[in-house]
């Protein structure tokens, strides 16, 4: 049976806060680009008006990368031939240009095997969603639910569509019931088990060699906390992990040593500080100072978005409970001691 032909749609676009020269590229590179991706919608600019006739859901994923490679654009003043093939690839691989394909909504980065890094619950949306329009993020919540992975994949996309020039990954090393000076080896081997977390996101997501050659250029640095005293980093997309055994004062330390053209994540789970007293805690304190201020945002995970084992989002809700019951007994006790 023939099948009846499709509803095609018509939309016209608007181009705002941006140079149409730049968007297309010369020559309207670009633009031949991107309609070669979808050869079944018909393109046409004319200024700053973009005509777009063809099927619906086609024509809302042309626009997803019209936002995009604006989005790019603005932030980097240019826009490369790379960067456009990354976004449409983004919105097109292993689709066929149909309905068959993988879903690669919410897809951040393409691994060196195929694989997707993609959010995978509404909080690693609002991550992604965040990191998009502001320069500082905060992603707090319990272990296990992506907030290290999908920052990463966010700072080695920036890298490869050159957003940034660097990636900086950064961890206080503070011992959880362990003591350093019992290691072996010297103190780079005496600290990389504490930054081993995010070497294992990036072998993940870039091919061994070249990420051998990006450590070895500096153009990917893994260090302490400590380390980032008195450095000024420009172009970088800086990442702080374990954030929450981060002290108040190198809390502060971090965050002002973005230069221009920079972006931060901070991650942390405010139930596992490992330093003394939660008090210190730069990243409870920091969540107390900086909310509110324009292009900060925060986003909070809970158990729900665990994606490790299933096991571990019943492990969690069994120490909340716990710490529940601890803090009700300590305020029972207040109360019986205050009426004696």
């Amino acid at each position: 049976m023939q099948q009846p032909p499709a509803t095609l749609a018509e939309k016209r676009l608007t181009l705002e806060n941006v140079e149409p020269l730049l968007l297309f590229g010369f020559n309207d590179t670009y633009l031949r680009k991107i309609e070669a991706a979808f050869p079944e919608t018909q393109i046409t600019a004319r200024g700053n008006q973009v005509f777009l006739r063809g099927e619906p859901e086609t024509i809302t994923r042309i626009e997803r990368v019209l936002d995009e490679l604006i989005l790019i654009l603005n932030r980097n003043s240019t826009l490369t031939e790379n960067d456009v093939d990354t976004v449409l690839a983004l919105f097109t691989v292993g689709e066929g240009l149909g309905r068959s394909g993988p879903d690669t909504r919410d897809v951040v980065l393409f691994t060196p095997s195929g694989g997707m890094v993609k959010a995978k619950t509404p909080n690693q949306v609002k991550l992604v969603q965040a990191a998009r329009n502001n320069d500082i993020l905060f992603a707090i919540g319990p272990a296990g639910t992506g907030k290290t992975y999908v920052g990463v994949a966010l700072a080695v996309a920036a890298l490869k569509s050159r957003q940034v020039k660097r990636i900086v990954l950064c961890r206080p090393a503070v011992e959880a019931g362990e003591r350093l000076g019992f290691l072996p080896g010297d103190f780079r081997e005496k600290i990389d088990p504490y930054l081993r977390p995010l070497y294992d996101a990036l072998e993940e997501m870039i091919p061994r060699e070249k990420l051998r050659a990006y450590l070895d250029q500096n153009t990917v640095e893994i260090v302490p906390l400590a380390y980032m005293r008195g450095r000024t980093l420009s172009s970088a997309f800086v990442i702080l992990d374990e954030a929450q055994n981060a002290t108040t004062k190198q809390m502060k330390m971090f965050l002002t040593r973005l230069g221009a053209n920079s972006r931060a994540i901070i991650t942390g789970d405010a139930t596992q500080i490992d330093l003394p007293s939660r008090g210190q805690s730069g990243l409870v304190e920091a969540r107390n100072i900086l909310e509110g201020i324009d292009g900060i945002s925060f986003v909070y995970f809970g158990k729900e978005d665990v994606v490790r084992h299933r096991l571990v989002q019943d492990i969690i809700e069994a120490y909340e409970r716990n710490e529940e019951n601890e803090e009700a007994a300590e305020r029972q006790a207040s109360n019986l001691e205050d009426r004696a």
